[in-house]
Order: structure tokens, then sequence, then C-alpha cells
């Protein structure tokens, strides 16, 4: 792996190690996760909602989520458009509409 994608890398680890929490019983899920990321920046008030949802797990996920916020906010404009590409790839794996 390249030093230039190593942000990525390591956004897209710590969306697997939280995202199955944060996103538990959403139907949709890679839709919810694309909302995050779908504009220039990370939608931390949409985040901040998919928190409240699972109160018991905040302590450990807020932090977290707010680091691979900065990081998402830090990565150049097609780095952000290969994690969108990376979760609708996902998508479509999954069977997911």
């Amino acid at each position: 792996m390249t030093t230039a994608q190593e942000p990525l890398h390591r956004l897209a680890r710590d969306l697997r190690t939280h995202g199955p929490v944060l996103l538990a019983g959403m139907p949709q899920p890679h839709d919810e996760l694309l909302a995050l990321v779908w504009g220039p920046r990370f939608d931390r008030e949409h985040a901040l909602g998919l928190v409240a949802r699972q109160p018991q797990h905040a302590a450990h996920a807020l932090p977290a989520l707010l680091e691979a916020a900065d990081r998402f906010d830090a990565l150049h404009a097609p780095a952000q458009r290969r994690l969108r590409q990376m979760i609708l790839r996902h998508r479509a794996r999954c069977g997911a509409v």
C-alpha cells in the first residue's frame, strides 16, 4: 500500500470496526454510510444521530467517529471519491439496492 493511500485505508478500517455497531438495525446501512461521506465534509450531525441511537456504545464509538470525520475531511477529493466508490462496490456485492 502506498503512503498516499494509507489515510483512506485507515478510514475504511475504522468504518469496518465501528460501522456494524452504529448501523445496527438500519434498513440501508450503505446509504447511511454514503450520507456521512457524500459531500466534501463528513456529515457530523448525521453521525451524531447514529450514535444517539446506540447510547450504550457512544463512549467508545464517538471519539473514533469524530476522528474518522477529521480524517475524511483531510482527504483530497479523489480519495474521498475512492471511499464512496468502495462503499458503493460493497453495497453491490452485498446485493443491497
